[in-house]
């Protein structure tokens, strides 16, 4: 058995109405911020997998996004693999999210 860390970003799909998005960047102007557009608010779940190896530890999370973390029909979500014990007290890797999107097939 090993220990992995995952970190799962949920975002709403392109084309779906995201109220928090539109709320965040409708307050821009009010903090004097411009030039930002498209703002997205999702959600970061981060978990640790004890699994024989990464593709089982992988395979689990995967499972656990496309089932439990992301409504399939208004959600995507991307995996990613992060160093430590919590992204608070390390840096997650700067590797691009490894599964983007929907459920992988």
């Amino acid at each position: 058995m090993s220990t992995h860390r995952y970190a799962v970003n949920v975002t709403p799909k392109p084309g779906i109405l995201d109220p928090q998005g539109r709320a965040v960047e409708g307050s821009l102007d009010h903090l004097g911020i411009s030039g930002v557009s498209g703002v997205r608010v999702g959600r970061r779940v981060e978990l640790t997998v004890d699994a024989a190896d990464e593709t089982a530890a992988r395979a689990i999370v995967e499972r656990l996004a496309g089932e439990l973390l992301a409504n399939p029909l208004i959600e995507a979500f991307a995996i990613e693999s992060i160093a430590g014990a919590s992204s608070r007290t390390a840096a997650p890797d700067t590797a691009p999210p490894a599964t983007a999107g929907e459920r992988p097939a």
